[in-house]
């Protein structure tokens, strides 16, 4: 049994959330140039936001607020 997490960097999820955003900066880097304020940056924005999501629920109290931010997907229409 694994030991219980003492900051967010610790769990699994958000160590796969990290490992995503920095993949979708590598591959978003391959777009047009055109694309920089569009397509590119929307990718980034949304992957940054899961990682951050689980960062901040994690300090969260209440098991409530914990899955709040845990059920927080970013919406294209955000951006």
């Amino acid at each position: 049994m694994r030991e219980p997490a003492k900051t967010f960097e610790d769990l699994l999820v958000w160590q796969k959330a990290h490992l995503f955003v920095l993949s979708v900066y590598r591959l978003s880097s391959a777009f047009p140039k055109d694309e920089i304020y569009g397509l590119s940056s929307q990718f980034r924005r949304a992957a940054v936001s899961i990682a951050a999501n689980i960062a901040e629920g994690f300090r969260k109290r209440s098991k409530a607020d914990k899955i709040r931010f845990l059920n927080i997907f970013p919406r294209y229409s955000e951006y």
